[in-house]
């Protein structure tokens, strides 16, 4: 006789027969969605909500502001690198004062990432991603502080024309087609022979052509774009290969400091100590605690 409480079994169930075992202790574990025969949740696609208190830190939303947190559409950048239109309309540019005022703005068409519109208040922005405000002729770089947050960092309408994109993969597709995808999701077909994966390519943001790249290579500049160095500008000094394995990158910044990062993380952004694209404030130079603090001191005086 089956008991709700169970019979000899923590989880209930009915012993000698282990079918009736085996759900009853299904449901317990895995919920009653669960179905043992499939091995698999009858669940309804992804989670359509994200919490604020799991939201990214660096997008620096306050705990006591509300409960959600917008959650990015599918797009070309993870949900953990990206940052949405709403917080970047609202919370940096502070052209908004609430959700609703980002949408308005939004669904007028007045902004564009890389060149297209964008009408998502979701829509996941990214490292090196070019946002531009049409009616006020601004337009933004979206790069990281040493801090390791994104920075509101305006650049030049020439700048605006062009992105830099990190190759990740080079491949040949079907009928001998060779292609690279770069970080941001590009596919292009029939590349340069020349360009390697962790090699840098400057593409038109209007055309979708590359112009130029820049090789993978000790002596010149890159940007760290993750782990505990994210943010920090520098020089290559060695690169520390271990097929199999995985590869370390010394890198020294223009105080003389040297730190070592992994090759995932390094973004090449100009050949040898030129940078082909406009740094934020600090110039991807990270202080000491003690050297912050003496900034901020000498900053509080200027001000009186």
């Amino acid at each position: 006789m089956c008991n709700s409480l169970g019979s000899g079994f923590l989880w209930g169930g009915c012993p000698g027969n282990p079918l009736v075992d085996e759900q009853a202790r299904s449901h317990v574990f895995f919920g009653p969605d669960w179905d043992p025969v499939g091995c698999r949740a009858k669940v309804r696609g992804i989670k359509k909500h994200l919490k604020r208190l799991n939201a990214p830190k660096h997008w620096m939303l306050d705990k006591l502001g509300g409960n959600f947190a917008p959650k990015p559409s599918t797009g070309p950048h993870k949900l953990r690198e990206c940052l949405p239109l709403s917080i970047f309309l609202r919370n940096r540019l502070k052209v908004a004062l609430n959700y609703n005022e980002c949408t308005k703005i939004l669904a007028q068409k007045l902004i564009k990432v890389d060149g297209k519109v964008r009408t998502d208040k979701k829509y996941p922005a990214g490292f090196m991603d070019v946002i531009t405000i049409e009616k006020t002729n601004e337009h933004f770089r979206l790069v990281y502080d040493t801090k390791g947050r994104f920075a509101i960092h305006r650049i030049h309408p020439e700048e605006a024309k062009y992105k830099l994109c990190k190759v990740r993969k080079v491949l040949t597709a079907s009928g001998g087609v060779p292609y690279l995808v770069t970080h941001d999701a590009r596919t292009i077909r029939y590349p340069d022979p020349n360009i390697k994966p962790n090699d840098t390519i400057q593409v038109d943001i209007a055309t979708g052509k590359v112009l130029n790249h820049i090789k993978f290579d000790p002596g010149n500049i890159c940007m760290i774009t993750g782990g505990r160095n994210l943010g920090r500008v520098g020089t290559i000094t060695q690169w520390e290969r271990h097929p199999g394995s995985v590869e370390m990158v010394h890198v020294r910044d223009s105080t003389g400091h040297q730190f070592l990062t992994r090759l995932n993380n390094v973004f090449i952004i100009g050949k040898s100590n030129k940078a082909w694209i406009s740094l934020p404030k600090g110039k991807g130079v990270r202080l000491s605690i003690i050297e912050d603090r003496d900034r901020r001191i000498r900053a509080r005086r200027l001000a009186h």
